[in-house]
Order: C-alpha cells, then structure tokens, then sequence
C-alpha cells in the first residue's frame, strides 16, 4: 500500500477498507457525515421519486421546477440573508460572483483565496491574513479610488484558521465596497452552523456576499450565493447564471426537509470535537467548533497509518513541501474512534 495515496472503491465514512484490512478514517470535507445519514439519504431517494435524477433545462426555461426558488427562500431564512441563489456547483457560484463584480472597481485577494475565486492568473498575494488586513486598510483609505472589491475565504481550512472581518469597520465610510466571502468550509458548521454572513460588517458602505459549495458539511452537489435581494437578482440575469443548468432537485429537496437532521449533526459534532479537543496538548492548533486539527509533525501521519489509523495528508503548500497532516472530525465518528485516536496520538 502506498504510504500517503490511496484509491479507494467505497463511499467514504468513519472506516475504510483496504487490501482487504479496515482502517479509521479522519480525514474529508463531510463535517457533519451526510453523505452516510440513512435519514439523508432517506429524504434524498424521496426527492428522486419526486423530481428524477437530473434538470437538464435552465433556470430561464418557461417551465420551471418550482424547488428551485423553494430552495433558494429556505437557504436565504436559513442563513439569514435577504435572497439566495442555487448553482450546480460552488465554482461556478464563485466565477459567477467575481466575474460579475470585477468591473465595480478594484480588486483586492485576501492571501490563499480558493482558486474558483480567481479571474485568471493566480492574485499576486501572499503571507498571512493579519499582515493582509493592515495592508489593505491602509491602501484603501489612502487612495483617491472610490470603488473597492475584496475577495477572501472565510477562513483557512488547512492551518485552520478563521477569519475575523471586524477590521472593515476602519474602512473609510465615503468609500464603496463589495466583500465576496467564500465560506464552503465554514457553512453549516462555523457560526452555530449558519455562515460567514452572520458574523460579517454591517455597514451602509460595504456590501457583504457570501459563496459557497454546498459539497461539504451540507452535503448536495450545489453552490450557493447568498446576499442583498438587489444582487441575487441581477447575478441571476447574467448569461453564466441563465446559460448553466441548475443542480438536481433530488439534492434540494433533501436539503429543504433536514434542518433538524442538520442540526442533530451539527451537535454530534461539536460533542466530538470537544471530546478529542480535552486530551490534545500545546503542539495542535485548531479553531473552537471547527473540526480540522493541525500538527507540525511530518511524519505522524505514517505512524498512525500503522495503528490503521488515516488521516488527511498531502505536501502544501507546494508539492515538494512537506506533508501537513491534519486530523479531520466528521460527525460520522463514534465516541469509541475518537478514545483511540487519543490513546494513539498520547504516544507520539
């Protein structure tokens, strides 16, 4: 078996097996284990029978689905927003957004925005977000130009670290701003499982917008925007938005009627992100509530690959960097697989 890279014919879940053997897995984006919740997919196979496998028409078609806009009303209540709109992935939900922003004025990336934020080439930033922060600040409020566009993930998923956007509240207020957050890492799980948009400035002069992919603790293969009713509604008269097909209904059906599944999940999660958080020690980081857990080991993840133990393991930020190992919760883990994981990593 190849020590860092596996493939693998199963879904994934909290175990796997491989030649034949059966190891715990810690290590994915599906924090709240939909994708293995009988109830989910339960309400999924309902949506089926409902609606079919597959829309193939546009959202500009005369006839519509009507769970699309359904859809669309819950995420917006859900999440708190004015209005949402439904792509069939978060990349096309993040070039969407930019592309239709990139004219307002000019453009600023926060360090290690998520590619399906860029318009071409890679944006010409790097560092950390806290230098980042004082930097734009201090550009913003010195220029003569008016019109400003920031775009930044609401967090790094990797480090992990969560961002904090308070700092907009020392933006010049005769200065105009649109803030495009990516939170498809936090979404459903950050912010008592709403998104980035609740804990966002709130000021006449910044317009706050939040993307994301709805892959990950959500669970369905769709991307989201979430913003002012003015903006949704001119993002869905863009040709990207009327040109693409939407995502299956199936997907949002079950995602309409599981806000009490998600619920439940979200505190499965946190019970178990409190579990493994009271016996780590000073050399993790990780961020309250968030279940990715960072250790600057480069070798610990083949130690516990002996223990039939994997977890999230790949060179970063380049490949000839070293491994960032990372031990990833989903709530999908048993109170038993979190107890030998701690008995495991108390060795190390």
């Amino acid at each position: 078996m190849n020590p860092r890279f596996q493939s693998i014919n199963q879904p994934f879940s909290n175990e796997m097996l491989i030649d034949g053997k059966r190891y715990l897995y810690f290590g994915g984006t599906a924090y709240l284990g939909i994708p293995q919740h009988q109830g989910f997919q339960e309400l999924f196979i309902e949506g089926i029978k409902n609606f079919g496998l597959n829309n193939g028409t546009s959202r500009s078609n005369n006839i519509q689905l009507g769970i699309y806009n359904d859809a669309e009303e819950f995420a917006a209540a859900r999440f708190h927003a004015e209005a949402a709109l439904i792509t069939s992935s978060g990349y096309l939900a993040a070039q969407l957004t930019v592309k239709y922003f990139a004219t307002f004025g000019e453009l600023l990336y926060a360090p290690n925005s998520h590619t399906a934020l860029w318009l071409n080439e890679p944006p010409a930033n790097s560092g950390s977000f806290t230098a980042w922060k004082k930097e734009v600040i201090e550009k913003i409020n010195t220029s003569k130009k008016k019109n400003w566009v920031l775009i930044s993930n609401s967090m790094n998923n990797l480090i992990p670290e969560i961002y904090d956007f308070g700092f907009l509240n020392a933006v010049d207020p005769d200065k105009n701003m649109v803030l495009i957050v990516d939170d498809s890492h936090g979404i459903g799980v950050n912010n008592q499982g709403l998104s980035a948009l609740s804990i966002l400035p709130q000021k006449a002069n910044i317009t706050c917008i939040v993307i994301a992919s709805m892959a990950k603790a959500l669970g369905i293969d769709a991307g989201l925007v979430l913003g002012p009713q003015k903006i949704i509604s001119e993002l869905k008269g863009t040709n990207m938005f009327v040109g693409a097909s939407p995502p299956a209904a199936a997907g949002l059906y079950a995602f309409i009627h599981a806000a009490e599944l998600y619920q439940a999940q979200w505190t499965k999660l946190q019970q178990n992100i409190n579990q493994f958080a009271s016996g780590l020690d000073s050399k993790w980081k990780f961020e309250s509530g968030f279940p990715a857990f960072l250790m600057d080991n480069s070798t610990i993840d083949q130690y516990l690959l002996k223990e039939k133990i994997l977890i999230s393991s790949f060179p970063y930020p380049t490949k000839d960097s070293d491994p960032l190992n990372r031990i990833v919760l989903s709530s999908w883990h048993k109170e038993k697989d979190i107890q030998l994981l701690i008995k495991m990593i108390a060795k190390i």
